[in-house]
């Protein structure tokens, strides 16, 4: 690939960081085919790639040191310039990925293009390792870990008392404690990339959230 093409790829995961980082480091790894395997785990931003990395270190597994990268892609509709990429048509690498449920289409539409053949059902896509969040990782993992033990490790971070005000908000009164908490975590800067490594390591390995859990075995 073009480093001109490469360079707007590593603008789209945003600022310079672990995405980048994970970018880069796949390029290369790919690139040197001495090396052995290389996989790409594909998701919308670094939240993901943060609940990514670390269900699979409490797991004990190493994957940079196993060949797999966890690339951030700034968002589903650049999917297909990642599979470009890396893709049957580019590097060739084994390919996994997450999206949430309102990007199924791009992704699904983005690896037709890309040459790999999905088919028009979510299990189609699954088997191709792409997998979805419904409605997205956070709410997830809420689900998994339930209410109570999200506030709890809300007000283990010392955020209670911002989360118990948030909730008295107008906009959030009539939603339901799930609807709050997921948009609580997104409510400020650096909280939902934060938050995610906080859920991610708290979750008891028999209600890890399915697409989570299957991501990390198809690599």
């Amino acid at each position: 690939m073009q480093e001109e093409p490469l360079s707007r790829l590593v603008a789209a995961t945003g600022a310079a960081g672990a995405g980048n980082t994970a970018l880069a480091a796949a390029v290369a790894r790919a690139r040197d085919t001495a090396v052995g395997r290389c996989a790409v785990i594909l998701v919308e931003g670094p939240s993901d790639q943060a609940a990514v990395g670390a269900l699979a270190a409490r797991r004990g597994r190493d994957l940079e040191a196993e060949g797999v990268f966890v690339v951030p892609m700034g968002g589903a509709t650049n999917i297909g310039h990642f599979l470009d990429l890396f893709g049957p048509r580019g590097l060739g690498v084994t390919l996994a990925g997450l999206c949430d449920e309102g990007e199924e289409g791009d992704v699904l539409r983005g690896l037709a293009r890309a040459g790999l053949h999905p088919g028009p059902a979510r299990a189609d896509a699954e088997r191709l390792g792409f997998y979805v969040c419904v409605a997205d990782l956070e709410d997830e993992m809420i689900r998994s870990l339930g209410t109570a033990r999200v506030e709890q490790l809300i007000a283990a971070q010392g955020e209670l008392t911002s989360f118990r005000t948030f909730c008295r908000q107008p906009a959030q009164r009539n939603r339901s404690r799930q609807q709050q908490l997921r948009r609580f975590l997104g409510a400020r800067s650096g909280r939902k990339l934060h938050y995610a490594r906080v859920l991610a390591s708290s979750l008891e390995e028999t209600r890890v959230p399915r697409p989570l859990d299957r991501v990390l075995a198809h690599v």
